[in-house]
């Protein structure tokens, strides 16, 4: 009979099964590494879901910048779209599960989503740290191969669209990573943001800074796409749950925070 253990291809997790039931695992081992026997209580969150996707664990500064990054990420709060997403299932009674599904769908996007990272960090391979380059592609943005899928970007991604100047927090985190022992990708993101905004007419986000760090890391843009994906359930979880409890009769709408700077006047009913 063909060894269970060749059918499976995976050089990121080996199992030995129990003497006494071989679907039952005695031992996992993670990049060579034993979870449970030298693993547990000895590595961070954070560290293990390194060691998932990059299969070497990281350095003491890889792992103070990757945390510091998921910390930012961990709830983007309220205003963001998926988090609304995950708020507007748990007050409609849809399931858990649903909740966590419907921010997946929404944070997957162009717009501030892990889809823009993707792009974002694309751009980064093709332009580096030279502001010439960077001011090509954002005057002269490449078309997205698959549009079957993925509509053309209508910003430069990694700047938001609708920003007014670059959000203080985005800054703070920006600031904060490169005092962590971020890598030059970070520090000259913070010594030419300003010029970067200006090239694009629009400020940096959290996605850009998101973009950034993955770069600086090392990782490839299909993992950024999908670790910076999941780094922000918990806080479209958390909202989830507490509005599902609150209920529709207290679900915020943000009432008062348009206000209209250009009124002009009651209509004249002559003129109608």
């Amino acid at each position: 009979m063909e060894n269970e253990r060749e059918k499976i291809q995976t050089q990121i997790w080996r199992e030995e099964p129990e003497p006494d039931n071989p679907f039952a695992a005695s031992a996992c081992y993670c990049s060579g590494f034993d979870v449970f026997g030298d693993l547990l209580g000895k590595i961070s969150l954070i560290e293990y879901i390194w060691l998932l996707f990059k299969l070497d664990p990281p350095t003491k500064a890889q792992a103070k910048v990757f945390e510091t990054l998921a910390i930012a990420l961990a709830n983007p709060g309220p205003r963001d779209h998926s988090v609304r997403a995950a708020m507007n299932a748990g007050v409609g009674g849809s399931t858990h599960a649903s909740a966590l599904m419907a921010a997946i769908a929404v944070g997957a996007g162009n717009l501030g989503g892990a889809r823009e990272v993707f792009t974002a960090m694309n751009y980064w391979q093709q332009c580096g740290r030279d502001i010439e380059k960077w001011k090509d592609i954002i005057e002269n943005p490449p078309i997205e191969e698959r549009t079957d899928v993925w509509p053309e970007m209508e910003h430069t991604p990694g700047f938001d669209p609708h920003g007014a100047s670059c959000p203080t927090p985005v800054k703070q985190l920006l600031d904060h990573l490169c005092k962590e022992g971020a890598g030059e990708t970070l520090k000259w993101l913070q010594s030419h943001r300003e010029n970067l905004e200006q090239f694009s007419k629009t400020p940096l986000s959290f996605s850009g800074v998101a973009a950034a760090t993955f770069f600086d890391l090392d990782f490839t843009p299909e993992q950024a796409e999908i670790i910076f994906l999941f780094l922000r359930l918990p806080g479209a979880a958390a909202h989830s749950l507490e509005q599902e409890k609150l209920g529709f009769s207290r679900y915020p709408f943000f009432h008062g925070a348009v206000k209209l700077t250009n009124d002009p006047g009651p209509v004249n009913k002559a003129d109608e």
